[in-house]
């Protein structure tokens, strides 16, 4: 519930006037915008590092953004930083399944119902 000595005009917002109420949509709306705008541009920046070209490795080859941070995050794993070891094994697609037992149930339906996921 509301506390009413916060509310304007001591009215809560389902009972303000139409106008009223649209104005406040479309302030929200704009401020929507600008916060998709700013994680767009955000992300395109991210996407151009990780295809910029960081230089070439010992062999000569072209290394890109990506391949630079995967050796970083590799060889931190190599030193026995767990999280980066995690994430390297996560991203490879190897991520252990987390299996959560929510209630009393017969194990032949749990294998029935695995076997039924795992077919598809």
């Amino acid at each position: 519930m509301a506390n009413e000595q916060n509310l304007k005009n001591g009215e809560p917002m389902q009972f303000r006037s139409g106008e009223e109420a649209a104005r406040n949509g479309a302030k929200g709306g704009k401020a929507s915008g600008e916060a998709r705008r700013q994680k767009r541009d955000l992300r395109r920046a991210l996407e151009a590092l990780l295809d910029k070209n960081m230089g070439r490795n010992k062999d000569g080859e072209d290394v890109s953004g990506a391949e630079a941070l995967a050796l970083k995050q590799f060889e931190k794993a190599l030193k026995g930083d767990t999280k980066a070891f995690e994430v390297i094994r996560d991203t490879a697609g190897q991520k252990p399944v987390e299996k959560v037992m929510i209630a009393e149930v017969d194990q032949d339906i749990i294998d029935e119902v695995e076997r039924a996921v795992l077919d598809e």
